[in-house]
């Protein structure tokens, strides 16, 4: 039994005890050494402010009958959530550094107290959790902290926004449902008044937002869900073919364990791993597939494969035409 579960223990036996509870029926009952028991009733007392009384004619203890009623914090944890709490702080300062910790500090100060208190080196956790982004592309903070508001308040955005298909600028009035932390990077997913529909934004491609009153346009989470799991990768929408692929056994030793797709399909051929993925735009897939060179092989569709084919032979002809300038 681990020390946040012995003081609830011990809570709960002083709380329904009428007389003074025997120092040896506890000591049984939460089975510790006399020792530890000293030390639970002392940080009950001294750091919880639990009214204990200790009785020599029973030498027992009880709660104060003259005092208020005590009850256990409401937020609790024991040393193993305590590290996790920690732990999910280094994920987040990792995700996005900056962005809460000025709201959190005083949680986490107390979490290392508990934590110090308990005999644990909260410290530990930052050399012991540790998170290495791919591909990071920071998010301004302030952007960050617009669009998500909006997106709990459900709230209209204007925003200025950049991509980098078309490298131009331009104003949206959008309506945020959803951000989506994809591949080390943030993204909402929203309805755009320009296009009429769902669209998906990179939160480091926008530039300006600032909220603006006008009805905000709903969109229930089943519809949301349904539009984000219908095609591979982060261009939602429709799937409008299924790519085959087909990996060498070499490479099926890792491919085979991931998850491309709730909807995947995939079996093994003749010591070959064969996958099928729903997509809507190649362009994301094809990069996927380029990274695996002569480990897979596109079956289908037939356009697929071609453009796979001509990237290949590019990037072949590149290598082939001369040194490195």
């Amino acid at each position: 039994m681990n020390r946040a579960d012995r003081l609830f223990h011990l809570h709960g036996l002083l709380r329904a005890a009428r007389h003074p509870v025997h120092f040896d029926t506890l000591r049984e009952r939460l089975e510790v050494s006399a020792a530890t028991l000293k030390r639970d009733i002392r940080y009950l007392r001294d750091h919880m402010e639990a009214p204990i009384l200790y009785d020599r004619h029973y030498n027992g203890y009880r709660y104060d009958p003259g005092a208020p009623e005590f009850e256990l914090p409401g937020i609790w944890f024991n040393e193993t959530e305590l590290h996790a709490l920690l732990a999910m702080d280094q994920l987040l300062g990792a995700v996005q550094p900056g962005l809460i910790g000025t709201s959190i500090g005083p949680l986490k100060t107390k979490v290392r107290k508990l934590l110090g208190e308990g005999g644990q080196r909260a410290d530990l956790v930052a050399s012991r959790v540790s998170l290495q982004p791919m591909a990071l592309r920071r998010s301004n903070d302030a952007i960050f902290g617009q669009v998500s508001g909006a997106t709990f308040n459900e709230t209209a955005l204007s925003v200025t926004y950049h991509g980098r298909e078309r490298d131009t600028p331009g104003a949206r009035t959008i309506h945020p449902y959803r951000l989506v932390h994809y591949r080390d990077n943030w993204y909402v997913i929203a309805y755009c008044d320009k296009a009429q529909d769902l669209r998906t934004f990179a939160l480091d491609r926008i530039r300006q937002a600032h909220p603006v009153s006008l009805n905000f346009r709903a969109c229930d989470d089943r519809t949301l869900t349904r539009h984000m799991n219908a095609s591979f990768g982060i261009f939602t929408g429709a799937a409008r073919e299924w790519a085959v692929l087909r990996f060498t056994a070499e490479r099926a030793r890792w491919v085979a364990d991931e998850s491309w797709h709730p909807d995947q399909i995939s079996r093994w051929d003749a010591g070959a791993f064969e996958l099928q993925v729903p997509y809507s735009d190649p362009r994301e897939l094809v990069m996927d597939i380029l990274k695996y060179g002569p480990d897979v092989e596109v079956i289908a569709p037939e356009a697929l494969r071609e453009m796979v084919g001509e990237r290949l032979h590019a990037a072949a002809r590149r290598y082939s035409e001369g040194s490195a300038h």
